[in-house]
């Protein structure tokens, strides 16, 4: 997937007012934040304003009583901005992880919408990336950036007011440095997301590169590899080191500036208030000690402007690059299963009778795989195709349950093109059993029905039954209740192909495909699939793609494919007497056979 680059902009406002349409169904929440951010402004003013007032009316004219009730009043004000506090920090957090909340089920539910290219072309771990710690991302955009920078905007903004009606001269000195600081502001903001945009993409690497090598963890310690991928790594993970370094190296340039100059600031307003105040002239003592105070409130909000600006700039890189997936138009075009034009075709049951019509089919533009395919198969047949790893046969299968759309020609099913089907209908009607047999970290139950809550455990076992694996099912530890952990480690390939068998049964499909779903097997667990085999295929339209040609003997029809075209196709005995393709390869292996024997 390509990095979007880094366009200059300090702040992009459309990908902002993208990111605010998500507030509709939370209005309560938002108002509630913005009341408080107002509210917290408003009342941190009020402390310098009444700190002025004991000083010069009551401390320095001795007024006992009133010192203790103005006292009070700041207490009370305080507790008053805890308050306000409360509110703004959780309803914000409640915002942005309800917002983070849609979006992530709007990404997720894009993202299986895709055709296979895109998963085939991107790496697990940016999608991960996306899905997970980007999103996350994005929550601080409300909880920690939004609605902090412009409460500081507001608190700032009614300070310098409140600080031009008690002393005009001294909040002139005071804001001698806003502009140094607002520069100072400007470069750093700029530079930060230049170097965000660097970690989040270097966090990307480093993430797809370590689910890589964890998922093939077997093969990298079979072939000695340690060595190798932990110098790799090194390497990725320094390079996600320094992106980080970058942001540390303008942070600690930009903080000590940030603190340097508002304290001579400082310094010169003691200075010249104190010199005021010793000349008898119109600046007071509360004057000096309330400006001391808002000096902070002014300076500082501008300090974490540039911090929560961090925040929000990092959340708004990331929302850039999750909305790049949700709605990016090449993406829609190159990867997404186009919708059907015309009026989709929901379906109860298919017959299963399938035509190939001069279908042509091309991952990569210009290398054709599939090169004019026609063929039939009538309702309940079996046709098997055969033929030299990269000939096609898979090419096929993934074309009929529309994991790719075809270059040219038409595939119907009953008469009825299969772009013209509801999709979801479609694949209900087709069941695949592959030869690399996925099964989820979850109940051996949920992996045979995959959650679908309409086929019970009384219809799975009776299923289980028919097919012989019900025994080595209840043998396992709490039986159809057994986690089989990540990816079915817990079972071996054949009772994986065997759940994978049980779960193409249950579904009570119209058209079942076995792909390559009996090599690598061992003989106890072959016996079986070839009894599940039988079974399943009973008076249902079957597509067998298969390596072991003695498989295959009683299928209706056997369709070789030779670098993307149909060399012959026939019956078992009318291939065998051709004497061609199909001959070679099974003479071939049963030399092989007995060779081994």
């Amino acid at each position: 997937m390509s990095e979007k680059k880094v366009t200059g902009k300090i702040f992009d406002l459309n990908l902002f007012k993208r990111l605010l349409t998500y507030i509709k169904n939370y209005k309560v929440a938002f108002y509630i934040s913005v009341i408080s951010v107002f509210l917290l402004a408003l009342s941190a003013i009020v402390r310098p304003i009444l700190l002025k007032q004991i000083i010069d009316q009551y401390i320095t004219h001795k007024i006992a009583d009133k010192l203790l009730i103005y006292s009070l009043i700041m207490f009370g004000v305080l507790v008053l901005e805890i308050i306000f506090q409360f509110f703004f920090i959780y309803f914000a957090n409640f915002l942005g992880q309800n917002i983070i909340k849609d979006i992530r089920i709007q990404l997720f539910e894009h993202i299986t919408k895709f055709k296979m290219n895109y998963f085939n072309n991107t790496a697990v771990g940016k999608i991960v990336t996306r899905v997970v710690s980007d999103i996350e991302t994005i929550a601080s955009v409300f909880g920690q950036g939004l609605f902090i920078i412009i409460s500081d905007l507001l608190k700032m903004l009614v300070v310098a007011i409140v600080m031009l009606f008690i002393n005009w001269k001294l909040a002139l000195i005071t804001f001698i440095a806003l502009p140094i600081l607002i520069y100072a502001t400007r470069v750093f903001q700029k530079a930060m997301k230049s170097a965000f945009q660097e970690v989040r993409t270097e966090v990307s690497n480093l993430n797809s590169f370590v689910q890589e090598r964890l998922t093939g963890m077997k093969i990298l310690q079979l072939f000695s590899r340690e060595k190798i991928e932990y110098n790799r790594f090194k390497d990725i993970n320094e390079r996600h080191k320094k992106a980080w370094i970058k942001t540390v190296w303008y942070n600690s340039i930009f903080f000590p500036i940030a603190e340097v100059v508002p304290s001579i600031v400082l310094g010169f307003v003691v200075w010249y208030g104190g010199s005021e105040i010793l000349s008898l002239r119109d600046t007071s003592a509360g004057e000096v000690i309330s400006f001391i105070m808002m000096n902070q409130m002014l300076f500082r909000p501008l300090r974490q402007i540039a911090d929560k600006f961090n925040t929000l700039q990092m959340g708004m890189v990331a929302a850039d690059r999750v909305f790049k997936i949700i709605d990016n138009n090449q993406l829609e075009t190159q990867n997404l299963i186009p919708k059907f034009q015309g009026k989709t075709q929901n379906l109860n049951k298919l017959n299963g009778n399938i035509i190939f019509n001069n279908v042509h089919f091309s991952y990569i533009e210009g290398e054709e795989i599939l090169k004019g395919i026609s063929f039939k198969v009538k309702k309940g047949e079996t046709i098997a195709i055969v033929g030299a790893t990269g000939a096609g046969k898979s090419t096929i299968i993934n074309l009929l349950n529309r994991f790719y759309t075809i270059d040219s020609g038409k595939i119907t099913i009953d008469n009825t093109t299969i772009d013209s089907y509801n999709l979801n209908n479609l694949r209900k009607q087709i069941a695949i059993v592959l030869q690399d047999v996925f099964l989820f970290s979850d109940t051996i139950y949920n992996n045979i029905t995959l959650n679908n809550s309409k086929i019970t455990l009384t219809e799975v076992q009776d299923a289980a039954k028919k097919i012989g694996i019900h025994d080595f099912i209840m043998s396992l530890p709490k039986n159809y209740q057994y986690n089989v952990k990540e990816r079915g480690i817990m079972l071996s390939s054949g009772q994986r192909q065997l759940i994978a068998f049980l779960r193409a049964y249950v579904s009570k499909p119209s058209i079942l495909i076995l792909d390559e779903a009996t090599s690598s097997i061992d003989s106890p667990s072959e016996l079986l699939i070839q009894k599940a085999t039988k079974l399943i295929t009973k008076n249902r339209t079957s597509i067998i793609i298969a390596h072991r040609l003695a498989t295959i003997k009683n299928a209706d029809m056997i369709i070789v494919m030779e670098k993307g075209k149909i060399a012959e196709k026939g019956s078992h005995k009318e291939l065998l007497k051709n004497k061609n393709v199909y001959s070679d390869l099974y003479e071939m292996q049963f030399e092989n056979i007995s060779k081994n024997k």
